[in-house]
């Protein structure tokens, strides 16, 4: 389901992610927490993107899905095997976030995620809908 990323993914994630950059996803490959989503036969489907906040909290950046493969339950899967391994590292909680205006935020609700907060950029740089973040508690 999930597997590290790596230098030959480059392409994939370029696809998924337009903004990316070689130097960004040199960097995102050296955190080794960042993941290629597969699907039941091995092949690229979907990317998971995770940073560590204040090197006590994983917060999960990016999870997104191939258009050709969503509906399938691969973020489902993706998330409840981030969910794992992150609580076999002993962390307690993850935090992730999405804008108001996507899908995501019904997926992540459905699977335990619990709404902590929002960031509004109206009149900025970054104008864009209301961020709104989640965050789940791990062991409940």
């Amino acid at each position: 389901m999930l597997r590290l990323l790596k230098k030959e993914d480059f392409n994939f994630v370029k696809r998924l992610l337009p903004r990316m950059t070689d130097e960004i996803f040199i960097e995102d490959i050296k955190q080794s927490r960042n993941y290629i989503i597969l699907d039941e036969d091995s092949n690229d489907c979907g990317l998971l993107l995770t940073t560590l906040l204040w090197e006590k909290l994983p917060f999960v950046q990016h999870l997104i899905i191939d258009e050709e493969k969503r509906g399938r339950g691969y973020g489902t899967g993706a998330l409840k095997a981030y969910e794992e391994i992150v609580e076999k590292q002993g962390y307690k909680m993850i935090l992730l976030s999405t804008q108001a205006n996507e899908k995501a935020q019904f997926l992540y609700r459905r699977l335990g995620y619990k709404d902590c907060g929002a960031l509004f950029f109206e009149n900025t740089p970054f104008d864009q809908p209301t961020e709104i973040f989640l965050k789940k508690r791990l062991g409940d």
